[in-house]
């Protein structure tokens, strides 16, 4: 055998166990892609394959802190159609049009759209009889499916909370925006095969995946406590015709949200009826203005803390303070003239408070205005949230040390100013504030997270917040808060009447945000509340005359409400030859109807009555018997049957 021979046949035998090799690879590659990847191909292929028509998952229920539903979903079935799998595409349109009362035009152009989906004209959230009678029709490519529509049981109330949803189930505002990852839940579909044209696989069928509801969470607010903040604020606003009001009542102890309302307001169900300024801001945490006297409250606060200044020291108020070559002058024409460092608080005389921010000094005070949370934001959970705006402490001189010590120079937001004084109430420890108190799983209803109060810092010592509290009594027993004093109950408090600043850069005439921050009981406070009224049209604009009386009626309604006993260790309240006593109500449970309108109208308040119930005797009566009321209160008392044992 020649050379020529012996390469011939090694190179065949090469090219044999080349080709050898080969198929032995290609038959692993293929048994592997049949017996290893099959599964996952499979799966690629099906993937590639399936249409999903979206089922929208049920949002969770917001409740107030006791179970009351604030929002909650409807569901409504939906009709859509997969254009590509309607054949006769005029028929379809024939006959959902008089199911859905809209004409077969409008139904064919949209079926006959080059998409996998298209809503049916008329068919979105339909109720339950047209929904059946679509599907009787069993036309191909016609699905129902399901959406939700939002619900807000009680109106306007809480609307800048709770916010509102758009068109697509998706948190918009307030709460709903903030939280809409947890409240939102997790769609299903009704899934089917479809070709590369859309149209549906033989030998397949559709299934449905259920959605995953959103989780349920229940809040800090109170229905009853928004309650009485809503009818108070509806009162204020068709009195005074205002720009606008906000109000939040809190739980110093916790820094939980029991209320918080403003106006102009809205209906969440229908907020697209409304000016987007109106919904797109929660004044209680958006807005920012200056604070008025109502900021006196820190820098008595922190005069108290450092020994700067002590309630019985005595203070001449000439009726003005001359600071930095310029006179600032007391609101008071002439000036208070010898007073107690309690009566400069009681007076809210402003020539005592610049000595304490001069006392203070600039370091020192606006120390503590920042530890009491002025400045940056509060962290509360809902979006929007403004920060105020302090000088910077290189740019405060005699001047903005002075105006910074009575509450001008320096803009605040409400919600600010009500954790500031919660401070104050709880001890002196500033808190973090809240309103989604509990997380819950709408199918089991167990717990899935639950708040805890945070606080924040300590910023001044018991005992101070002590004798601040006492100071604020006596603002409210005494001074310029009186028309927030209610018997029975001791409230503390500060008022407010502050300038607005215009677009010039200068304070407007004749434009006043009246506000008014207090506690109770003063002892031991339950409750923080705080109202301010911009611009309100009266002949006398006093926060003690406009907001003052506001926050009493919303602390007296809520603490007996709570069940808070009264009390009558507080101090008396003083009457002035202008003010009005209260008197007592007369018990005139178990009388005639007729007697009982003789006694209110005989008593020397010359008390209103209204009724209600269906009877000649009177079973209950509210306020009860006892209470002190002002003259002309109206008394609502009960009728039914003549109790057992009356003459």
């Amino acid at each position: 055998m020649g050379d020529r021979d012996w390469t011939r046949r090694r190179r065949l035998a090469w090219v044999s166990l080349a080709a050898l090799l080969t198929f032995a690879l290609l038959i692993g590659r293929l048994g592997y892609i049949q017996l290893v990847q099959s599964p996952w191909l499979t799966q690629r292929a099906m993937d590639s394959w399936r249409r999903d028509i979206p089922v929208e998952p049920k949002r969770g229920t917001v409740y107030d802190r006791n179970g009351h539903v604030l929002a909650y979903n409807v569901s409504a079935p939906t009709v859509v159609a997969v254009p590509a799998q309607i054949r006769d595409k005029a028929v379809t349109a024939g006959r959902l049009a008089p199911v859905l009362n809209v004409s077969e035009q409008r139904i064919l152009s949209l079926i006959s759209k080059r998409t996998l989906m298209v809503y049916v004209a008329g068919g979105r959230k339909i109720d339950d009889a047209k929904a059946k009678a679509v599907r009787d029709l069993h036309l191909p490519g016609v699905y129902i499916t399901e959406e939700g529509r939002r619900y807000y049981p009680f109106g306007e109330l809480a609307a800048h909370v709770l916010g509102f949803v758009g068109i697509d189930n998706q948190g918009l505002a307030g709460l709903e925006a903030q939280y809409d990852a947890r409240l939102r839940g997790f769609p299903g579909a009704i899934s089917f095969f479809a070709n590369a044209k859309g149209e549906a696989m033989p030998g397949t069928e559709s299934t449905y995946i259920p959605p995953q509801p959103g989780e349920d969470v229940y809040l800090t607010l109170d229905e009853q406590i928004s309650s009485f903040v809503r009818r108070e604020i509806d009162r204020v606003v068709a009195e005074y015709h205002p720009d606008s009001v906000t109000a939040v009542v809190a739980d110093p102890g916790t820094g939980e949200i029991l209320a918080m309302e403003n106006a102009p307001t809205f209906n969440p169900t229908n907020y697209q009826d409304y000016p987007h300024q109106v919904y797109d801001r929660n004044l209680a945490i958006w807005k920012t203005f200056e604070p008025g006297s109502t900021f006196k409250i820190v820098t008595l606060s922190a005069a108290l803390q450092e020994n700067k200044i002590r309630l019985d020291e005595r203070f001449f108020d000439p009726g003005y303070f001359e600071v930095a070559g310029h006179r600032i002058r007391c609101w008071k024409a002439g000036g208070h003239g010898s007073e107690s460092f309690l009566e400069v608080v009681e007076n809210s005389c402003n020539p005592g408070f610049m000595l304490m921010g001069q006392r203070l000094g600039k370091d020192a005070l606006f120390h503590y205005i920042r530890a009491f949370g002025f400045g940056s934001k509060t962290g509360i959970d809902l979006p929007g949230e403004g920060s105020g705006i302090l000088f910077k402490l290189s740019r405060v001189g005699p001047l903005e040390l002075a105006t910074t010590s009575f509450g001008q120079g320096v803009s605040v937001t409400p919600i600010q100013q009500v954790m500031a004084v919660s401070a104050v109430a709880n001890g002196g420890v500033l808190m973090k504030p809240y309103v989604a108190a509990k997380w819950v799983d709408h199918e089991t209803e167990q717990v899935i997270s639950e708040r805890q109060p945070t606080p924040v810092r300590r910023v001044i010592s018991p005992q101070t917040a002590e004798l601040v509290r006492g100071a604020l009594e006596s603002v409210v027993a005494r001074g310029t808060g009186k028309n927030a004093y209610s018997e029975g109950y001791r409230v503390a408090g500060k008022t407010g009447t502050a300038q607005v600043v215009g677009p010039d850069g200068h304070y407007m005439r004749n434009h006043y945000i009246v506000s008014f921050i207090g506690m109770a009981p003063a002892d031991h406070p339950r409750l923080v509340a705080y109202v301010a009224v911009d611009n309100p049209k009266a002949p006398v604009i006093f926060g003690g005359v406009i907001a003052a009386p506001v926050v009493g009626h919303i602390l007296a309604d809520s603490l007996q409400y709570l069940g808070v006993p009264p009390s009558s260790q507080g101090i008396p309240r003083e009457y002035g030859y202008l003010d009005t006593k209260p008197v007592e109500v007369p018990d005139v449970a178990g009388r005639s109807l007729d007697e009982a309108r003789r006694t209110m109208l005989e008593s020397s308040a010359q008390l209103n009555v209204a009724t209600a119930g269906q009877g000649d005797y009177v079973i209950a009566q509210a306020p009860q018997a006892g209470t002190k009321v002002p003259p002309g209160t109206t008394v609502r008392i009960y009728l039914g049957p003549k109790p057992a044992g009356a003459p």
